[in-house]
């Protein structure tokens, strides 16, 4: 399950006209890699909740081929022909949950879509990571809890240096955090979660993630790979680059 319905305000510059998710890197919308990395795991049964134009994502994968393939267009005959075509083994179930419903109001609109006997994954549609997803969720699976959430080190955006009075001691470029962990968005949860979610308005990392966290039934799956979340153009910019040098998250 995708999260692709928030308004992506920090970066306006490209969600003026499109969602969030739907921003490309490498000429592929970020939504596409993150199917991809689960696809590459064998999950291929994805449903997205749609918010902020998301006429735009079902019409992207309504339209697939024409995106991703060459195509002949008879307009005489009112005929398509599409070449040379890239086919997913996708199956792509899209939710209207509202452009104005909170995280946890999303997830509590697809639970009829849900199995109440399998747990499902879920992520925000606008961060990448070279995560193992089937790893992910058998530690899911040994636990017995009823969530888990993937917990990564920020990654370092600024110069970190060390002083004893005005005296730098030590400089480091960038550094990878400060030795603390957030949320890396890669949920493994079992369906029954979704009753501690009131309504549209629930936000999911604050009353359903603070409940499971007191009642001991969160677990962290600690991940210290490639992970990197797009909020704003300078990380798009980022990804775009690493894009170019081989893309640290491209498992597949």
């Amino acid at each position: 399950m995708l999260l692709a319905g928030g308004l992506g305000t920090r970066l306006g510059e490209e969600t003026s006209v499109r969602p969030k998710p739907m921003v490309e890197v490498g000429g592929m919308p970020i939504l596409w890699h993150i199917m991809k990395i689960y696809s590459y795991y064998g999950f291929n049964d994805f449903i997205i909740c749609l918010g902020y134009k998301g006429y735009l994502i079902k019409e992207y994968f309504a339209n697939y081929f024409l995106h991703t393939a060459d195509v002949t267009i008879d307009l005489q005959r009112n005929e398509t022909v599409v070449h040379h075509k890239r086919s997913e083994p996708w199956r792509i179930t899209m939710v209207d949950t509202g452009a104005a419903t909170m995280t946890g109001g999303r997830l509590k609109a697809i639970r009829p879509y849900l199995r109440d006997d399998e747990p499902f994954c879920f992520t925000y549609g606008d961060g990448v990571a070279a995560i193992n997803i089937a790893d992910l969720v058998a530690f899911h699976r040994s636990h017995g809890r009823r969530a888990t959430m993937t917990a990564v080190a920020p990654p370092g955006r600024f110069g970190a240096l060390d002083m004893t009075g005005d005296l730098v001691t030590s400089f480091r470029e960038k550094p990878a955090g400060d030795g603390g962990l957030i949320n890396g968005g890669f949920f493994v949860a079992d369906s029954s979660v979704l009753d501690l979610v009131d309504g549209a308005d629930t936000i999911w990392e604050q009353g359903p993630l603070e409940h499971l966290a007191k009642s001991g039934d969160l677990m962290a799956y600690r991940y210290d790979g490639f992970w990197q979340a797009m909020d704003t153009l300078r990380d798009k910019q980022h990804l775009e680059e690493l894009w170019e040098r081989g893309a640290p998250w491209k498992v597949w």
